[in-house]
């Protein structure tokens, strides 16, 4: 399958903090989105992995994703490095996406930048046609294949976006794919231990964000992202 978006998230509920909203609109739009977790977000202080993957899957049907798949690299403890890199050329190569939305360049959770890094070196790598994949045990030959664009969502920092995408009309489709994470996000009756993203205050933030952003481009509502290298257009028309 040929998918024209492909979100990478280090844990599963990245993408949809982070993307959620673009997630869902580019769907309605008829583009074809999957989403690939690194990690089963094993070492979260909420839940466990098998809670985890049932509500990325719920996650999945309310977006209407494509496909989503998890790579189960260790949580906390993957490296960008050659091992993991070719298993995401493989993934790139295989799904072939135009676009690809991965982590954001800095963040408080390590595995963030981690995530994001390795995601864009393997989209460069993923072009290189002397990287064959035959040679590190893939079965079949796999033709190269680079993203035309790699875009970084923003998630706990609040990073100065390169640019911002109108998602007025599906904020709340995003927020039901965030509240499908029942167990990592805001329940005044869980028992679970208290954590930085558990608090009411952060699922309001998130709203919160998006309601600015769009405040500054003149829309209800919008989702930042970063770039590395600069956006170019056709001409001043294209920009609203």
């Amino acid at each position: 399958m040929k998918l024209d978006i492909l979100v990478f998230g280090s844990h599963p509920d990245d993408a949809e903090l982070g993307a959620g909203a673009t997630i869902a609109k580019e769907i309605a739009l008829g583009k074809k989105v999957g989403v690939i977790d690194l990690t089963r977000g094993e070492l979260g202080t909420r839940g466990n992995a098998e809670v985890r993957d049932i509500e990325a899957s719920e996650a999945a049907r309310i977006l209407g994703l494509s496909i989503r798949e998890n790579m189960e690299f260790a949580d906390g403890f993957f490296r960008n490095d050659r091992e993991h890199q070719l298993a995401l050329i493989r993934q790139i190569r295989r799904f072939r996406p135009e676009v690809v939305l991965c982590n954001a360049v800095d963040d408080r959770h390590i595995d963030h930048a981690r995530g994001s890094s390795l995601v864009s070196d393997a989209c460069f790598l993923s072009g290189l046609v002397k990287i064959d994949t035959r040679l590190e045990g893939y079965e079949e030959w796999q033709e190269p294949w680079r993203p035309k664009q790699v875009y970084h969502y923003i998630q706990w920092k609040n990073l100065e976006p390169d640019f911002v995408v109108d998602v007025s009309g599906y904020i709340e489709k995003k927020m039901e794919a965030i509240r499908a994470y029942s167990s990592q996000f805001y329940d005044p009756n869980s028992p679970e231990p208290d954590t930085p993203i558990s608090s009411k205050n952060f699922t309001d933030s998130v709203v919160y964000r998006a309601r600015d952003l769009g405040r500054l481009i003149g829309v209800e509502y919008a989702e930042g992202f970063t770039v590395e290298r600069p956006l170019a257009v056709a001409s001043l028309g294209n920009l609203i």
